[in-house]
């Protein structure tokens, strides 16, 4: 157990290492896009409340319009630092743009996400439902149906956590192995079996500087908020998209999962 914590260790400090250096070398166009996507979705929030008093139809199409453009553009992003993690320094940020197709495969395989998460809490509820009725005697059913919701919810919520860290690296297999909708999900499952704790902790260091924020801010420390704010902006934000990109390298060079990878295979 100590060996595999010494190294998941290591090959988390290798990836951060590479994309620090990778970051340092093209930080600003690399920022310059994470700074396109911020626009992007600041003006899809502006827009999408202001229409919405005077158009709903309109507000609708620009909200879905710009869904498209952010993640488009965020495609656009992880392609353009794959291109530059192999050393394709000569490829144009145009050229990384994703095509109508491999949005449609994008948006699909969102699509089946939510469609898996939604059946896995039916699924979970379907299940636990028999021992609501075992331990309920007539006088504590509204408390026993208010602990039973919370505890499929919760159950329900760190088995979408985890599925959501298997299939996560889905838009990499359709931007650069150009996988369709449901070869992509299953890629991803293949490529992060035995990876998870490795996931768990990049995710980690990520998620302790956004609580930190959050500390500082509930404290009203508005000073230092404002600081790690702009270090978040500039520096943790363009890491985090090279650190997946990275990763997902990283775990590529050590895949024998085959072309074709069944899910029930690559469960555990």
């Amino acid at each position: 157990m100590i060996q595999f914590l010494k190294e998941s260790t290591f090959a988390v400090n290798e990836v951060f290492n590479k994309s620090l250096e990778l970051l340092k070398r093209h930080y600003f166009s690399v920022a310059g896009l994470c700074f396109l996507l911020f626009v992007t979705s600041g003006l899809s929030n502006y827009l999408a409340t202001t229409i919405s008093d005077f158009n709903v139809v309109l507000s609708g199409f620009m909200a879905f319009f710009f869904m498209v453009m952010y993640f488009g553009l965020n495609m656009t992003l992880f392609k353009y630092i794959l291109s530059l993690i192999d050393g394709n320094q000569e490829k144009k940020l145009v050229q990384c743009i994703p095509s109508t197709k491999e949005l449609a495969y994008f948006f699909g395989a969102m699509l089946s996400i939510m469609v898996l998460s939604i059946a896995l809490l039916m699924l979970l509820g379907a299940i636990s439902l028999p021992f609501l009725y075992l331990f309920e005697n007539g006088d504590n059913r509204m408390e026993l149906m208010s602990n039973f919701t919370m505890f499929v919810v919760f159950v329900a919520a760190i088995l979408t956590f985890i599925l959501i860290i298997r299939v996560a690296f889905y838009p990499f297999f359709i931007i650069d192995k150009h996988a369709g909708t449901l070869r992509s999900l299953r890629f991803s499952f293949a490529l992060t079996k035995g990876n998870v704790f490795k996931l768990l902790l990049i995710l980690a260091v990520f998620a302790f500087f956004q609580l930190l924020q959050m500390y500082f801010n509930y404290l009203e420390y508005y000073i230092i908020f404002i600081i790690l704010n702009l270090v978040s902006s500039f520096l943790v934000v363009p890491l985090a998209s090279v650190v997946v990109s990275v990763a997902y390298r990283s775990m590529m060079a050590d895949y024998h999962g085959g072309e074709d990878p069944k899910i029930l295979n690559n469960i555990f």
